[in-house]
């Protein structure tokens, strides 16, 4: 099986003293949707910052493993440089441009389409397609979109710089329950219809477990259970790990 991403041995840490990340190992194989679950503070968030390269702009650093993007090492590659390669990040908390347009965003991702697609900088109907809400708000300012439209925007913005591996950090935070399942079920289909591969970290498991095909359980910052969806949706093991209350173990 083909990884598009390769997570080994990876330990993260902030500053001098906080270790967020211990001996994480985890993979996204191509055409996979990869679900990363754990509590709040769990480490979810750091595992992507790694993979797409912003940890040093937060003070963090690795300290040890790899991380492989189609099989070549990325550790230490900056953010603009992977975000070139085809690997976008869409962050937590979305990071729209408030004050510029729908397609205004949309066209601040092509820059990372350099050296390898051309793309008409208006053209933007894929992204539409996917989204049909954004469409008639394309001259509207992002800062006066719904939080569930922002959140479409920041994964359109990423699907703008046509991406080969696409990283998105809590794509229901925030938002009402239907709108979380329209978001999840929209990856869900971008996943099957184009082969994209896609990485979620998420803390709502049902709606993670249900779209993904493979997950991992992420706790104190190492990995402590992992397994195909349907598995790890019919484990208790999976409730007692929110909770804290289960000896590690693993899923094959």
């Amino acid at each position: 099986m083909t990884a598009t991403l390769d997570i080994s041995t990876l330990d993260v840490s902030y500053g001098d003293s906080v270790q967020a990340l211990s001996g994480i190992s985890l993979m996204v194989p191509e055409g996979g949707f990869t679900v990363l679950l754990g509590a709040n503070g769990a480490g979810k968030s750091t595992v992507l910052k790694a993979a797409s390269g912003i940890l040093p702009f937060e003070n963090g650093r690795i300290s040890r493993g790899t991380i492989r993007f189609f099989g070549e090492d990325i550790a230490g590659v900056p953010s603009h440089q992977l975000a070139q390669r085809g690997l976008l990040h869409v962050r937590e908390g979305r990071h729209v441009f408030p004050a510029m347009t729908v397609e205004e965003n949309l066209a601040a991702a092509t820059f990372a389409l350099s050296g390898r697609k051309r793309r008409a900088s208006r053209d933007f109907d894929d992204v539409y397609a996917w989204f049909p809400q954004l469409k008639p708000r394309r001259t509207t300012p992002a800062g006066f979109l719904s939080g569930g439209e922002q959140q479409m925007l920041a994964i359109g913005r990423a699907l703008v710089g046509a991406p080969r591996l696409l990283l998105v950090d809590e794509a229901s935070l925030g938002l009402a329950p239907l709108v979380a399942r329209d978001i999840f079920a929209i990856l869900g289909r971008i996943n099957r219809e184009s082969g994209l591969a896609i990485l979620v970290v998420e803390q709502n498991v049902t709606l993670a477990l249900r779209h993904g095909s493979y997950g991992y359980v992420l706790e104190n910052g190492a990995i402590t259970l992992e397994g195909p969806t349907a598995t790890l949706m019919d484990r208790e093991a999976i409730s007692s790990r929110y909770l804290g209350t289960a000896a590690t173990e693993r899923t094959p």
